[in-house]
C-alpha cells in the first residue's frame, strides 16, 4: 500500500532547519562578541608620553576566575651617576583595584659614568646600548612598546659645564628614540636634589607598604651622599608646614592623592664636600699647600707623617686628649646656620641610607650585610672612641674621626635627639633602597593620570 506523504512533517522540517541555522548563527555571533569583549578587557590602556603614544598593558588571568587577573607592567630607569651608569628593569603586578607591587628587578652597572664622555659624546652610546640590550632580554617582546624608558642623571652631569651636559643628554635621547621602548620628550634629565630625596621617599614607603595601606603612617628618609644630603618626610603637624623655610615643602601626587612633603637637599653638605670644607679646602679648587689641609679631625696617620699629627693636635695649645671636642668645634663651624631644624622629625620613623649605612657598618654599629637599627647617640659614642684612640690604634680610614663626628652633629642639627632610633638598610625585601624605584614608579603613575585616548 502506498504511504501518503505527511505534509505537516514536511512543513515542520522546512521551518526547523532554517530556524536551527539562525539559532546556531546567533550563538556563534554572541560567542565572538563575548570573546572580543573579554580580550579587550585583558588590556589596560595608559596615556603615553607627551608625543601621545598609547601605552597598553596586558593582563594575565588565572584559569579559575577572571577576578584574579593582574595587570602586569614594566619600567626602565637609568641612573647616570658620577662613577657609573646603572640600569634598573622593574616588573610590577597590580591586582584589580589595588596598589601595584614590585615582582622583580634586574640590575646592571657599567663604568665609567656618562660624564667621562664629555669630550667624546659618541662613545657614550655604546654603553647605553649595552644596557638597553639587558632590558630587551628581561622584558617580553609584547611589552616593549608599552614600557617607559627614562634616564636621570645626578652629581656627575650636574658638575659638567651646561653645554657638555646637554650634548651628552641629547646623545642618550637619540639612542633611546631608536629603541623599541616607550620614550617621551622628558625621557632624559638631570635630577635636582629635591627630586632625588622625594624619589627615595617613594621607594622606602612603597617597599614598606606605607603607600599601599590607606591611613598608615609613612616613614621618613635620610640620605647622605658625597656632595649633598637629603631629608624627606610627610609632616602631620600643621606647625611644621607653617614654620618650614621657602623651598622646604614640595607637593607629590601619587595614586590620586596629593602628599605635601617636607623635603630639602643640602648641596655641599654631603660627606665628601664636608671633608673638604672641614680640611679648609674650597670646592673645585685644589689646595696650594698641603698644610692648608690640616684639621683637628684628621688622623695623625694620614699619609704616614707624624709631623702632620703634631700640627693637627697642637691647636691653641691643646693636646690630643681633646681631639673630639676640637673636631666637633670645627664641624660646628661648617654646619652653623646651614641646616634647618624641624621639631617634628624626632617623632617620625626614619630610614637612613648611603654613607650613614656605610659608616655605621664600618664601625660595627650595624651588621654590614643585613643592616639594622641604632640610636643617633651611637654615632657620637663611636666618634669619641675613634678620636680618642687615634694615636694608639689607627683606624682603617684617616678620616674616621672626622666622618663620625660630622654625621653625629649633622643629625643633631637636623633635629634628632641622641635617643632617636634610626633604621639603616641597603635593601628592603631584597630590593635596593635607591631613588630609582621611586622615580620610575612616580613617572609611571604620572602617565596613568594623563587622559586615556579612546580605543
Amino acid at each position: 500500500m502506498r504511504k501518503i506523504p505527511n505534509h505537516g512533517t514536511l512543513r515542520m522540517t522546512k521551518v526547523a532547519y532554517p530556524l536551527g541555522l539562525c539559532v546556531g548563527l546567533f550563538i556563534y555571533v554572541a560567542y565572538i562578541k563575548w570573546h572580543r569583549a573579554s580580550a579587550a578587557q585583558a588590556f589596560f590602556t595608559i596615556a603615553g608620553a607627551a608625543s601621545g603614544a598609547r601605552w597598553t598593558q596586558q593582563a594575565f588571568s588565572s584559569p579559575d576566575s577572571a577576578t584574579h587577573s593582574h595587570e602586569v607592567f614594566y619600567g626602565i630607569m637609568f641612573d647616570a651617576g658620577s662613577t657609573g651608569t646603572r640600569i634598573h628593569v622593574f616588573q610590577f603586578a597590580r591586582p584589580p583595584g589595588e596598589t601595584p607591587t614590585l615582582t622583580h628587578e634586574t640590575f646592571k652597572a657599567l663604568k665609567p659614568g656618562l660624564s667621562a664622555y664629555a669630550d667624546d659624546v659618541e662613545k657614550s652610546a655604546q654603553g647605553i646600548q649595552e644596557l638597553l640590550n639587558v632590558a630587551k632580554q628581561h622584558i617580553p617582546y609584547d611589552f616593549w612598546k608599552a614600557t617607559p624608558l627614562v634616564l636621570k642623571a645626578t652629581a656627575g652631569l650636574r658638575l659638567l659645564p651646561g653645554e657638555k651636559a646637554q650634548k651628552l643628554l641629547q646623545k642618550v635621547k637619540e639612542v633611546f628614540k631608536a629603541s623599541p621602548f616607550l620614550v617621551g620628550d622628558d625621557c632624559v634629565s638631570i635630577m635636582n636634589g629635591t627630586d632625588e630625596g622625594v624619589s627615595a621617599w617613594i621607594t622606602v614607603n612603597f617597599l614598606t607598604g606605607s603607600l599601599k595601606t590607606p591611613g598608615s603612617s609613612s616613614v621618613g628618609m635620610l640620605d647622605l651622599g658625597g656632595g649633598s644630603t637629603q631629608i624627606t618626610f610627610l609632616p602631620r603637624v600643621e606647625g611644621t608646614l607653617q614654620a618650614s623655610p621657602p623651598g622646604h615643602l614640595t607637593a607629590l601626587q601619587m595614586f590620586n592623592k596629593t602628599y605635601k612633603l617636607y623635603s630639602y637637599s643640602y648641596l655641599g653638605l654631603g660627606l665628601m664636600s664636608a671633608r673638604l670644607a672641614i680640611l679648609g679646602g674650597v670646592e673645585g679648587k685644589p689646595a696650594e699647600d698641603d698644610k692648608e689641609l690640616v684639621s683637628p679631625c684628621l688622623s695623625p696617620w694620614f699619609r704616614g707623617e707624624w709631623e702632620h699629627a703634631e700640627v693637627t693636635y697642637r691647636i691653641s695649645g691643646q693636646k690630643a686628649a681633646g681631639l673630639y671636642e676640637l673636631c666637633a668645634s670645627r664641624v660646628s663651624e661648617i654646619l652653623r646656620n646651614k641646616v634647618h631644624r624641624t621639631e617634628e622629625a624626632q617623632h617620625v620613623d626614619f630610614y637612613a641610607f648611603s654613607y650613614y649605612y656605610d659608616l655605621a657598618a664600618s664601625f660595627g654599629l650595624i651588621d654590614a650585610e643585613e643592616g639594622g637599627s641604632l640610636v643617633v647617640g651611637d654615632f657620637e659614642t663611636a666618634a669619641k672612641y675613634v678620636c680618642r684612640t687615634l694615636e694608639t690604634r689607627p683606624p682603617s680610614s684617616p678620616f674616621a674621626c672626622m666622618d663620625l663626628t660630622y654625621i653625629s652633629l649633622l643629625l643633631h642639627e637636623l633635629g634628632f635627639p641622641r635617643d632617636k632610633v634610626l633604621k639603616l638598610a641597603r635593601k628592603i625585601d631584597n630590593v635596593e633602597t635607591s631613588w630609582a624605584l621611586g622615580a620610575i614608579f612616580h613617572y609611571i603613575d604620572s602617565l596613568k593620570r594623563q587622559k586615556v585616548p579612546a580605543l
